[in-house]
Order: structure tokens, then sequence, then C-alpha cells
């Protein structure tokens, strides 16, 4: 739930303002074949585990922000998921170079220890195609998981070995997101342009699950006393999340505004 509670005027007019762009997004969306849906797997008969949608993703070479959908693989033997289940979800990105200039990965002191790198030791099934310089680091901002209708279900953050990212403290993540944008330059689809407002609508959300991130890390490294290399362990994989219903959320921004006019 996205809460306005102590915003101003001018931060609620901005979640106003995305708020707007979503509707819209959303309706051309929806007056499309196949939808949300079906734009966010390019209009494919089926769904492919793991394949990036579109092919080589959508990357942004003026913000640096990048994005793709997928769905990963069932579990051996696991039942067929019931109607409403996660269908798949984007995985957001924001490339270095459109990183605050003060902004430093995280180094934690296991890590930085001859003979345990920090690189991942197995090849990430959720990391962004390469996109402009190929050798450019990536961070990841958040997960937005869908529904078979193509309705957002809800935001995740996750552990570095899911995304093979360089890891970043929340705060400059949470900056990173403010200037998520695709479009500057060039023609929009209206997924892009939903996707961009999503991401300035949850903003104080996407800020609040970041922290979440960083402290599920820390606090399973710290019961596992610092003998882990928490960002590869694969028992923690979602760091934190939260449901979605936009059109509540875009009811209380409207509330909110109002009740300071």
């Amino acid at each position: 739930m996205l809460d306005p509670t102590g915003l101003d005027r001018a931060a609620l007019e901005a979640l106003a303002g995305h708020g707007r762009v979503i509707v819209a997004a959303r309706t051309a969306l929806e007056a499309a074949a196949g939808g949300l849906l079906g734009a966010a797997i390019g209009g494919a008969a089926t769904l492919e585990d793991w394949r990036h949608y579109p092919d080589g993703d959508v990357h942004d070479a003026v913000s640096h922000a990048q994005y793709f959908y997928h769905a990963h693989a069932p579990e051996p033997g696991g039942a067929s998921p019931p109607a409403g289940a996660e269908h798949g979800h984007f995985h957001t990105f924001m490339r270095q170079g459109g990183l605050s200039p003060g902004a430093h990965p995280l180094v934690m002191p296991e890590l930085a220890i001859a003979g345990n790198p920090a690189a991942p030791f197995e090849a990430a099934l959720s990391a962004p195609a390469p996109a402009g310089d190929p050798d450019e680091a990536w961070t990841h901002l958040v997960a937005i998981a869908l529904d078979d209708r193509g309705r957002p279900l809800r935001l995740f953050t996750t552990n570095r070995w899911v995304t093979g990212e360089t890891w970043y403290a929340a705060a400059d993540v949470a900056a990173a997101s403010a200037r998520f944008a695709i479009g500057p330059g060039r023609v929009t689809s209206p997924l892009d342009r939903w996707i961009t407002a999503l991401i300035g609508f949850y903003r104080p959300l996407i800020g609040r699950l970041l922290a979440e991130r960083d402290a599920a890390v820390m606090g399973f490294r710290f019961r596992r006393r610092g003998k882990v290399h928490v960002l590869e362990d694969r028992r923690l994989e979602i760091a934190s999340e939260a449901p979605l219903d936009i059109d509540d959320d875009l009811r209380r921004v409207e509330a909110a505004l109002r009740r300071i006019a």
C-alpha cells in the first residue's frame, strides 16, 4: 500500500501526475489485443521460461534505465498455479551511468577477504541483457509481478545473486529510482509509459522496500554471525515485498490532495 501521509503538496501532485499517466497508458494497453500482459511478452503465443521479453530488454541510453519481463521455470513436480497467481514479473534496473556520482558499491568485510570474491559464483538467470557499454554495472531497483490477467500483484526486491547486480545501499538505489525513465529522446510505447509512471508513482513505497531489503540482508547476516556470504546465499531470495492495488492507491493520493486543498 502506498501511504501518502506526510507528503507535501508538490510531492502529492507529482504522484497524481504519475497516476494519470498510469491510467492513460493502461487504457491504451487494454484497447490493444492482449492488454498489458500481451505487451509484456510482445504478443508471443506462449511464454518461454526464463526468456527475456523483449529480446535484448528495453534500455534507454539517455537515462540508463532498463527493464525486461520474464517468468521462472516451475518447481519440479509442482502443481499448476491457481487463477490469479503470478504469471511473471518485470525486473527494473539502473545502469551505472544513471547513479549519483557519489554512490559507491557496498562491500562487506567477508567479501573483501582474498579468496572470497564478491562476484556471483554462477550466472544470474535474472541479470539484464548487455546494453550500451556491455561492461557497465547495474543495480536492481524493484520487480513488478503480474497475474495471469496482466494485473499488477506486488512489488518485490531481491538478494544480489538473483540479478548479479552491483550492490548499493538502499538510499543510493532509491535515489536512482527517481531517474528511471524510458523515453527521453525516443518514441515510447504505452508499456514504456506505464512502467515509467508506475516506478515514479510508487517511489515512496520502493524506498521503503529497499530499506526493508537492506534490513533483511543485514539481519540474515547477523543471525549467522557474518559467516555466510549473504549476498550470494540462495536461502535468501526475496528480501522484501508489498501487494499492489493501484486504483486504491490512486484514490488515496487524490484524497490526500483534497485534504490539503
